[in-house]
């Protein structure tokens, strides 16, 4: 029988500790090295690896540490696997790097590793450009929350009068106040509110009726210059993630039919599990992926709880706002499945098993090629389908795509 060799690595920041052993009954004798992470140092242990004959890597890593070593063990024809570090752990006072390299190669082999999912390079670039745009719009959001606080140290109520705080409005009336040798007369300041603001005239004086100081002013200049740049890259990236995903369009289109999906959480779910969702043969292990399925404890044959395991949080963030606006689409299935599930195990849990169904509903998608089919009550409703094809249709546009809509046949 042909000898089969593991190795495994403790990544670290600057070194990695690294040992290879034969798969064999008994005693096993492991190789040890440490090797550095600049390219060089890990050319050099690809080529280390490939003169033992090594056919598997698993590693275990801090942070993104891990990315160079797998990168750079891409083209030694290595199988490479990623092991999540709680299921490695070691007890108290038996710690060290070599002996963290060799428990992992044993858990390995015995199948008692935690595999964490590494997409492929393209999906890699894809996550990378839909998180980083998801940083950025918390970032904006956090920079609206101080614009809020500033005013209301200033006195000015304005984000109590109008609904978009940084809308064409409400960004006119900011710039005004941040400028050098700008007017702070709450009537003139009124007047750049649109003439079709829910708020009157009146309204929006008495609200803008505040102590305005010079701090105040510097501060706001400051947050709105920050708040140009943000909304600048955010467009930016937003353009540039859908030239990337072009290829996923199809798979967009069939996605965004699901109430509660828009199109950048299609694209962001698409960059998480792939186009289509190829990595998990399954609905119930894409969901125990995710960490939307109800949970095990059990001891003595009682059950403790059935509460999600952790999994993957950007998808559970997308499903859980998907569920949210799905259950308020009117005449939609997934808002009368809450219906029916809220007054037996309450709102929280009710929106979590819409998300399940969410889940499930999405690897049938994209797994299997299919489209939905709404069976609820907004198939009859002429109006909130034309409204949605413009919508969509304006998305679309703006990521560069070219859509038409032709009516499903009815299977008969």
């Amino acid at each position: 029988m042909e000898a089969y060799y593991v190795a495994g690595i403790d990544v670290h920041k600057r070194m990695l500790a690294v040992v290879v052993a034969e798969v064999k009954t008994g005693e096993w004798e492991f190789q040890r090295q440490r090797f550095g992470t600049t390219r060089e140092q890990l050319r050099e242990l690809s080529d280390w690896l490939a003169e033992r004959g090594v056919r598997e890597v698993v590693m275990e890593s801090t942070a993104r540490y891990w990315r160079p070593v797998w990168v750079a063990l891409e083209e030694t024809g290595i199988r490479r696997q990623l092991a999540q570090a709680h299921s490695n752990g070691a007890r108290r006072g038996r710690k060290s790097d070599f002996r963290d390299a060799e428990r992992l190669v044993h858990r390995l082999v015995a199948g008692e590793l935690v595999l964490s999912y590494v997409p492929d390079e393209e999906q890699q670039g894809w996550r990378c450009l839909t998180r980083t745009r998801f940083q950025l719009v918390c970032e904006r959001g956090r920079i609206q929350s101080q614009i809020e606080n500033l005013l209301e140290d200033a006195q000015i109520k304005l984000s109590s009068v109008i609904t978009d705080l940084l809308g064409a409005s409400g960004r006119r009336i900011l710039e005004a106040l941040a400028q050098q040798q700008g007017t702070h007369d709450p009537g003139k300041l009124a007047e750049l509110g649109h003439p079709k603001l829910r708020a009157s005239r009146a309204e929006l004086i008495e609200a803008l009726d505040g102590r305005w100081l010079e701090r105040h002013r510097v501060l706001l200049q400051m947050h709105l210059r920050r708040l140009q740049l943000l909304d600048a890259d955010i467009e930016q990236l937003r353009q540039y993630t859908g030239i990337a995903m072009r290829s996923c369009e199809q798979a967009v289109a069939r996605l965004i039919e699901v109430p509660g999906i828009r199109l950048e959480g299609a694209l962001q779910m698409l960059a998480e599990i792939g186009p289509t969702a190829a990595t998990f043969p399954s609905p119930g292990q894409m969901a125990s992926w995710v960490g939307v399925c109800p949970g095990q404890h059990e001891s003595a044959g009682q059950s403790y709880s059935r509460r999600s395991a952790k999994g993957n949080w950007q998808m559970r963030r997308l499903l859980n706002q998907a569920a949210h606006a799905a259950v308020h689409a009117k005449g939609s299935f997934f808002q009368r499945l809450y219906r029916r599930w809220v007054v037996k195990i309450g709102p929280q849990k009710a929106i979590w098993a819409v998300a399940h169904r969410l889940c499930r509903l999405i690897w049938k998608i994209l797994h299997q090629g299919v489209r939905y089919q709404e069976q609820g009550q907004l198939t009859s409703n002429p109006k909130y389908i034309r409204q949605r094809q413009k919508r969509v249709q304006a998305e679309f546009q703006r990521l560069g795509f070219q859509v038409q809509f032709t009516p499903l046949t009815s299977a008969g």
